[in-house]
C-alpha cells in the first residue's frame, strides 16, 4: 500500500487517474495531448501509477492502452473504511458511471503465493466457494469444456460457459454468461481472461473481463474487486474475506 499512497500523493498522477476515469483505455499519445508536460514526463507518471497497480497497460495492435484498475483502491478500503461505510459504498461507487460505459475491465492484483497455488484456488470449486460469495466453478478444464457456477442456496445455476484457452498454471480463457437473473441473463455470453505472472516472491493475477455489452450493468463485472481481494485474503492468510458481496449471498 506504500506504493499506492505514494503514487497518490502527486496532483499530476492524481489528475492521470481522473483522465482515466473519464475515459478509459487511453494511449500514451491520447494521455499526452492533455498534459502540459513532455512525453517523457508522461510515461513516468504511468510508470509509477503502474508500478503501484493503479493503471494496467494492455498492447492492442501497436497501441499501449492504459485502464483504471480499481482493485489497489478496493484493498485500501478493505482495510481502513469497511467498518464504518454503508455496505455498497464498499463497491467503489465513485467509479461505478465509468465502468458502466466501457467494453473492457481490467482489474489487477498482486498476492504473495506460487503460480500453482493461485491456479488451484482458481479451478478448485471448493476453494472458489471461500472467496466467491460461496459460488463453485465446475468444470473439466480443459479447452471445449463446460463451465457452470453454481450455489447450494441457489435454486438453478447462477452462470456457465466455455473452456476457449487453458494453460495451466498461466493463463485461462473462458466464456461466461451471468444467470442470476433475467436481466443479466439477457446480456449473453461475455469472456473472462485470467493470466498468472510470477514476480519474485508473489503472483500478479490480471483478469481482464470483456465482449461487454455498451451500457452493460455493473452487476456483471462489479463484484470483481470483492472476488479478487477475498482471493489475496484467502492465500496470504487463510482467512476468508468479509464483503458486501459475501454479506448478501452468503
Amino acid at each position: 500500500m506504500d506504493d499506492v499512497f505514494k503514487a497518490l500523493a502527486d496532483p499530476t498522477r492524481r489528475a492521470l487517474l481522473d483522465e482515466l476515469f473519464r475515459e478509459d483505455g487511453q494511449s500514451l499519445t491520447s494521455l499526452e495531448e492533455r498534459f502540459a508536460m513532455t512525453r517523457f514526463g508522461v510515461m513516468k507518471h504511468l510508470k509509477v501509477l503502474e508500478d503501484a497497480g493503479l493503471v494496467v497497460a494492455r498492447k492492442q495492435g501497436r497501441e499501449k492502452l492504459h485502464f483504471l484498475n480499481p482493485v489497489p483502491i478496493r484493498l485500501v478500503h478493505d482495510r481502513w473504511v469497511s467498518k464504518y461505510a454503508e455496505p455498497w459504498a464498499a463497491g467503489l461507487s465513485d467509479l461505478k458511471e465509468r465502468l458502466e460505459r466501457t467494453m473492457e475491465q481490467v482489474f489487477e492484483i498482486y498476492i504473495r503465493t506460487t503460480p500453482e497455488r493461485l491456479w488451484e484456488a482458481i479451478t478448485d470449486p471448493e476453494e472458489r466457494a471461500k472467496y466467491q460469495f460461496g459460488n463453485r466453478i465446475l468444470s473439466d478444464w480443459v479447452v471445449g469444456a463446460s463451465m457452470t457456477m453454481e450455489n447450494p442456496k441457489a435454486p438453478g445455476p447462477l452462470g456457465d460457459g466455455e473452456v476457449l484457452e487453458i494453460e495451466p498454471p498461466r493463463r485461462l480463457v473462458h466464456t461466461l454468461r451471468s444467470r442470476w437473473s433475467p436481466e443479466v441473463e439477457a446480456v449473453g455470453f461475455t469472456r473472462v481472461t485470467w493470466e498468472i505472472e510470477q514476480v519474485e516472491d508473489s503472483c500478479r493475477l490480471t483478469v481482464v473481463h470483456d465482449q461487454l455489452p455498451e451500457g452493460c450493468s455493473q452487476e456483471i463485472y462489479g463484484g470483481w474487486p470483492m472476488i479478487l481481494s477475498g482471493l489475496k485474503t484467502l492465500l496470504e492468510t487463510g482467512e476468508r474475506l468479509t464483503t458486501p458481496g459475501s454479506i448478501m449471498y452468503g
